[in-house]
C-alpha cells in the first residue's frame, strides 16, 4: 500500500505545511498481485543490503501434509479471505485457499514478498 502521509489539514481546518520531504524509507509501492500462471518474478531492493524476491505469477506450491513437503502444481484459488474479488481472479495472498494436485491448501507465506508459495493441507469435509 502507497504511503499518503498525513493530512494536509489540522483538525480545525488550517492548512499543514511540510515539514520535509518524503525519505525512502517512507516509500510505499503498488502490491505484486500474485497470479496462477507461468513463474515471473521481480527483484526490489529492500532496506539494508538486502533484497526481496516478488513473485508475478507462479504455478508451484511447497504443500506440506505434517512433516512431509512436496512440490505441488497450482490448479486455481478457491477462496480468498482478504478480498472477496481475489478468488475471481485467481490471485494469491497469504490465507488464500488454493486447489493443487495435493488437494486443497492453505497458503502460509507471502509471496508478494517471500517469492515463493508455501501451503499446509486442510481436511476436506
Amino acid at each position: 500500500m502507497k504511503d499518503q502521509g498525513r493530512s494536509k489539514r489540522k483538525r480545525t481546518g488550517g492548512r499543514l505545511k511540510p515539514a520535509s520531504n518524503k525519505k525512502r524509507y517512507q516509500l510505499g509501492r503498488e502490491p505484486a498481485a500474485t497470479t496462477v500462471g507461468e513463474p515471473r518474478f521481480q527483484v526490489i531492493d529492500s532496506r539494508g543490503n538486502n533484497e526481496k524476491f516478488r513473485t508475478l505469477s507462479t504455478n508451484v506450491a511447497q504443500v506440506a501434509d505434517g512433516a512431509e513437503v512436496t512440490q505441488a502444481d497450482i490448479e486455481g484459488v478457491i477462496d480468498n479471505p482478504s478480498n472477496v474479488n481475489y478468488a475471481r481472479r485467481n490471485i494469491i495472498t497469504k490465507g488464500s485457499i488454493i486447489d493443487t494436485s495435493a488437494g486443497q491448501a492453505r497458503v502460509t507465506s507471502r509471496p508478494g514478498q517471500d517469492g515463493q508459495v508455501n501451503a499446509v493441507l486442510i481436511d476436506e469435509e
